[in-house]
């Protein structure tokens, strides 16, 4: 598989008109300006984002013009995409709080400085910019039928539940980036199709040009459930590579082909060959490699390797952990987990509890009474561990 062929087809769902059309492009020898957007509604890049970077590295390294776009203006909004339930707006301060480490994460995969740098950009920068005006004569190209026809919306529809004018608004604004940054491709999990597909009319009837939207494929099992969870949070670039490590660790076994193909280096030729079915753990121990090699390095990667092995193959501790520090050893479980901080409610600290998701000294405990000692060792969901520190 040559170099083009892998980026048309590594993890990609669908190319819109068509991979003959982009391939023909590619071919030609033509640079195109693509990019993806990435919205700040958490405080960290997670896994899903993970996926649209290292395809726009493949792109960086066959010398393309790539663009990281912070969306800190579609962000205040929130993607309506796949939601049942409308977005709780955020302000510009969260907006801007959120992304302020999105660059250097995005960085340890993409290359932003030497060359053929990725550029960064905030959609604020032309988005505040729009009148009402302006906004009106955009709206004018498409109509009330088009968007209301959204999967979300006519189950909203369905359900009864309501939905805001603004979050009719959003396709349009992700649109419109393509429009002002004058793109010839747009990348994005194929969950976000509608809404790439809004930037193509938008650029085509104003500026008479064709752009291309190329979908990646997401991470799901075989419920259709994205993958990528653990202890109810998604697994986001911010967390020790030991932690990240142990959340692919938990991934199900039926995700593992997929999981090479859309998050690793690996090459495709080698992917096919693994026997899936016979050694998944060594295996899912590849795949969790792999990932935190690139994202942490191979240093941390081996590291991340020597602890899992460690920890859940010969059940001895992890060195090093953080502390969480109590009063006294005698506290209900879910008020130990909420108010160390380790989960942001004591309705989420019961859940994980009825899960069986908490162990302390490698026994499941529930929502009870617990008498703890001086360096107890609990351990949340499959990757998480503190020690206990008792004291004022």
């Amino acid at each position: 598989m040559d170099k083009i062929e892998e980026l048309l087809t590594r993890g990609v769902e669908n190319i819109y008109p068509s991979k003959e059309a982009l391939e023909k492009v590619l071919r030609g020898g033509k640079k195109l300006r693509l990019y993806q957007g990435f919205d700040p509604t958490a405080p960290s890049l997670h896994l899903g984002n993970y996926v649209g970077i290292l395809k726009l590295s493949q792109f960086q390294a066959l010398g393309h013009e790539v663009i990281f776009l912070i969306g800190d203006s579609t962000g205040m909004i929130g993607d309506p995409s796949g939601k049942s339930e409308t977005r709780k707006p955020l302000t510009r301060e969260q907006v801007l709080s959120n992304s302020k480490d999105y660059k250097e994460q995005a960085g340890r995969i993409l290359n932003f400085s030497g060359e053929n740098p990725a550029k960064l950009a905030r959609n604020s920068e032309w988005l505040d910019k729009l009148s009402f005006t302006d906004l009106i004569k955009l709206s004018s190209n498409f109509t009330y039928q088009q968007v209301k026809e959204r999967d979300m919306f006519q189950k909203r529809i369905r359900e009864g539940k309501d939905i805001y004018l603004n979050e009719f608004l959003y396709p349009l604004m992700q649109g419109y980036d393509s429009l002002f940054m004058d793109v010839d491709l747009e990348l994005g999990g194929s969950d976000q199709l509608f809404n790439m597909m809004t930037g193509r009319d938008l650029i085509h009837k104003l500026k008479g040009k064709e752009k291309m939207v190329m979908t990646t494929k997401l991470l799901v099992d075989a419920k259709g459930e994205k993958v990528g969870k653990t202890t109810g949070n998604a697994l986001f670039l911010n967390r020790p590579a030991e932690e990240f490590f142990g959340g692919i660790m938990s991934f199900p076994d039926e995700v593992l082909p997929l999981g090479f193909e859309l998050l690793t280096r690996v090459p495709m030729e080698e992917v096919i060959t693994f026997d899936y079915k016979t050694k998944p753990m060594k295996l899912k121990k590849r795949l969790a490699f792999e990932v935190v090699k690139i994202i942490y390095g191979e240093e941390s990667a081996n590291r991340a390797l020597s602890q899992f092995e460690k920890v859940f193959q010969k059940k001895e501790s992890p060195e090093n952990l953080p502390q969480i520090k109590i009063e006294s050893g005698e506290i209900e479980a879910d008020k130990l987990l909420f108010n160390s901080g380790l989960v942001k409610s004591l309705s989420e600290a019961k859940r994980l509890l009825s899960q069986k998701a908490i162990e302390i000294n490698g026994k499941i405990i529930i929502n009870e009474k617990l008498s703890l000692k001086e360096n107890d060792i609990m351990r949340i969901g499959k990757a998480k561990f503190v020690k206990i520190v008792i004291g004022n």
